[in-house]
């Protein structure tokens, strides 16, 4: 009955195969602390991806901009997140 129709799962392995190098990497972080920075920069390297924004050009961004957020905490830190960085920043590189 469904001798044509074919089970293909190149999509999904291509799309978890990042996640899987990542956990085989984070072995070798050396410890928890550094295991936990790898996974939120690895995390804001899918964020930007995700938004369509140019992960470098997102990282001088948010790099120049983090400091004045130290000591005045009524700033809220989204505002420095991929996606709000598109909406302020519409001539930023945009991935194809």
């Amino acid at each position: 009955m469904y001798r044509n129709n074919q089970m293909d799962s190149n999509l999904v392995e291509n799309v978890i195969r990042p996640i899987a190098l990542g956990r085989k990497n984070w072995l070798f972080c050396g410890n928890h602390e550094a295991a936990e920075n790898a996974a939120i920069i690895y995390s804001m390297l899918g964020c930007c991806k995700a938004s369509g924004v140019n992960f470098r050009d997102w990282l001088v961004f948010f790099l120049n901009n983090i400091h004045k957020y130290d000591n005045d905490y009524s700033k809220d830190l989204a505002e420095l997140l991929p996606h709000n960085f598109k909406v302020q920043n519409q001539n930023c590189n945009i991935l194809s």
